[in-house]
């Protein structure tokens, strides 16, 4: 697998962003805020990463597609659609986004995100993208959320069959999936009966970690990688099982040094398994 992590530093140009990677020691990266940009400069920056062996191991797609409201849900459509573009362009593993929300907070809760309306609904939504842009180099992919489809391997099974289309793929981020405290004590199972049911199509990986508070109700706080409770040992023991240009991002930090640390952390564990990164 390829370990990449969010940047801070500057990724302005192609050179920038190439050294901010480098530093690191990753060797996969998030693609760099392209927006607006001229096909020359992404071009630019594709031959900066293949120069340097760097996967580009995502496009964010963040929207809401499904949303009740007509005008955001098409606004989010244009844009899914464009940046399943930008990610066939620059040949990344794939274009992600969540499947939305049919509430008014784009990536929250609603009693109606588990209806079968709504599966059906996400169904359209992500064949229309795919359809529209018919990408050749990459894959649309919904990254695993607490409170819409996909919740578990299961739902992301029934997508997998229902969408049919080949260039739909699969994000794994198994916190996003950690909901009680059951899970949460054997995340391991999580862990492998996802990679069981759809390694096969794992494009891409998120890396953080979770902890439970010991407090009424169930209280689960997203923490640096290490600082939980996430198998990090089955994580990457079945990642390592996968193509070995999967990538696995760090994200949601607020410094450098939680990247630096949260870098450690998985190395460390990785070395014990001898696993590459």
């Amino acid at each position: 697998m390829r370990l990449g992590s969010q940047l801070f530093g500057d990724t302005s140009t192609p050179e920038s962003w190439v050294n901010e990677v480098l530093k690191g020691g990753y060797r996969s990266a998030v693609c760099p805020d392209l927006t607006d940009t001229s096909e020359e400069v992404v071009r630019a920056y594709v031959r900066a990463a293949e120069a340097n062996d760097i996967t580009i191991s995502e496009v964010g797609a963040w929207s809401n597609p499904i949303s009740a409201d007509e005008a955001v849900r098409q606004e989010a459509l244009a844009h899914c659609k464009r940046r399943l573009a930008l990610a066939d362009t620059v040949g990344a593993r794939c274009c992600v986004n969540i499947a939305g929300s049919r509430g008014e907070q784009w990536d929250g809760p609603h009693p109606d995100n588990f209806s079968d309306d709504t599966f059906a609904l996400i169904v359209d939504t992500v064949r229309e993208i795919i359809d529209a842009v018919r990408p050749k180099r990459t894959f649309f992919a919904l990254e695993t959320m607490p409170w819409i489809f996909p919740d578990s391997a299961d739902t992301y099974l029934a997508l997998l069959k229902a969408i049919g289309r080949q260039a739909f793929a699969v994000h794994f981020d198994p916190v996003n999936m950690i909901s009680s405290p059951r899970i949460y004590y054997n995340n391991g199972d999580l862990i492998r009966d996802f990679f069981a049911k759809l390694g096969p199509y794992i494009r891409n990986c998120h890396a953080k970690d979770i902890k439970l508070a010991g407090k009424l109700t169930v209280h689960l706080d997203e923490v640096v990688p290490g600082r939980g409770a996430l198998d990090y040992r089955t994580f990457l023991s079945e990642l390592n099982k996968l193509d070995p240009d999967t990538s696995l991002i760090v994200e949601h930090l607020h410094t450098p040094e939680e990247g630096e640390e949260a870098a450690r952390y998985i190395r460390s564990v990785a070395r014990d398994l001898d696993i590459s990164l």
